[in-house]
């Protein structure tokens, strides 16, 4: 931004990227913009155009009369006939004030209507530098609502400039004094300097509101006790050297306000940017409370979740160990009766269980594997799943309806003899 601006002051490059939120497009353009008298185009005029205090008792102003011509031989003479004509000038004078009144209500003044404030400018602008040639100060490319409003925004100095284009001493006035080296240095290097000609609609207006009495004429405009305001008037011829002494007069007997408004409009920023800090804080420590407590709801939420379960857990243990003992029980009631020792068709088998004890018991030799089974899930101290192996050989007996046996064989049929060894492996796990 320095190397495109040419700024030397790498304070005031850092505080106009921050004016301009660190865009730099918008920053350089804002700053080539400033350098050709242009508005800026990222800082646009108020909707309601900014009032101007032109009735300061303060205000300073300076008249340069014409010169009278040296009294003469004939100076009583003239003076005579100026007594003479008084009276006719007077009344040709209020007749025809009379006459521009009343045709203002049949013909309105054309210069009363702006339409294109913007173009008035630019056409003063050309005609101005196609007479006077391109050596004259830099000319705001913008309305003067908005000169004033960059003005104010800037806390800087604005010069007005209303040009009556058939007054008598214009020419003189823009071509010796306005376009002197000196003169522009000094506005283009300490205020901005809007101008415009009050044949044009947009300076007609300003006119109204500045009501000079001669021309040439000069406003000086300043922020001034929180208003815009008109702190110095030039009216009439003035040369070069004179223009530059009073408007540094009035710059420096008015450079105390504008130091002031620096100094408020710096303490408002800083108590703007301290309070902002202060929400960001609040903020801050807002979202990290509510972090915190959502935290603590997600940690409730977890932890009754989690007992929940665990209390489900439990509820489902304890159906499944209650089915399992009806289970048992309903198994129990279901078993034939054992066989007497004498029976030639029963089977002793002797029940190895995974803890190492021991039961026997007698079946029928016709009864199915099924009853073995049975038999062995009713027991407390079996597994609640399990299988049946034989030792010689060594196999695993099918007491329970599969694929390959639906209809598990009987005890005959699995080959087992009048007194059987076998045990219980445990597939609970499993």
């Amino acid at each position: 931004f320095q190397d495109l601006t040419g700024i030397e002051s790498m304070d005031q490059c850092r505080h106009t990227l921050e004016q301009h939120n660190w865009n730099i497009e918008a920053a350089v353009q804002d700053r080539l913009n400033e350098q050709e008298g242009v508005p800026s185009v990222f800082n646009p005029p108020p909707s309601r155009p900014l009032q101007v205090n032109t009735a300061d008792h303060r205000i300073y102003s300076y008249v340069v009369s014409r010169p009278q011509p040296r009294a003469s031989y004939f100076g009583l003479l003239g003076w005579g006939y100026y007594l003479i004509m008084l009276p006719f000038r007077f009344t040709y004078y209020t007749i025809l004030d009379i006459f521009r009144f009343a045709l203002r209500f049949i013909r309105p003044d054309p210069r009363s209507r702006v339409t294109d404030p913007v173009g008035d400018i630019v056409s003063f602008m050309h005609s101005f530098e196609e007479k006077y040639g391109r050596a004259h100060p830099v000319f705001y490319q913008g309305t003067y609502s908005q000169a004033l409003n960059d003005a104010k925004r800037e806390l800087r100095f604005l010069l007005v400039y209303l040009h009556g284009d058939d007054h008598q001493d214009s020419d003189e006035f823009c071509r010796n004094t306005l376009c002197a080296p000196e003169v522009v240095s000094l506005i283009n290097t300490r205020m901005l300097f809007w101008a415009c000609s009050t044949n044009k609609p947009e300076g007609y207006r300003v006119s109204q509101a500045l009501r000079e009495n001669t021309y040439p004429f000069l406003a000086m405009i300043m922020l001034k006790d929180r208003r815009m305001t008109v702190v110095g008037r030039l009216e009439g011829l003035i040369q070069p050297d004179d223009l530059i002494n009073q408007l540094t007069f009035i710059m420096d007997a008015n450079q105390t306000y504008l130091v002031s408004e620096r100094l408020e409009r710096e303490e408002r920023n800083q108590t703007q940017v301290l309070r902002q800090q202060q929400d960001e804080a609040y903020l801050a420590s807002l979202r990290a409370d509510q972090e915190k407590e959502r935290k603590k709801r997600e940690e409730r939420e977890r932890k009754r979740r989690k007992e929940e379960e665990v209390q489900q857990q439990k509820l489902a243990e304890e159906r499944r160990r209650r089915n399992l003992q009806e289970e048992k029980e309903r198994k129990l009631e279901c078993l034939p009766p054992e066989p007497s020792p004498d029976d030639p068709e029963s089977v002793k088998i002797i029940f190895k269980l995974p803890n190492d004890s021991r039961v026997e018991r007698r079946f029928h030799f016709s009864q199915s594997l099924t009853v073995i089974h049975d038999f062995l899930f009713s027991l407390k101290e079996s597994p609640e799943k399990f299988q049946i192996e034989a030792n010689f050989p060594r196999r695993v007996l099918p007491c329970i309806p599969s694929e390959e046996w639906p209809n598990p064989p009987t005890l005959q049929e699995a080959g087992l003899s009048h007194t059987e060894v076998l045990f219980v492996q445990d597939l609970t796990d499993e």
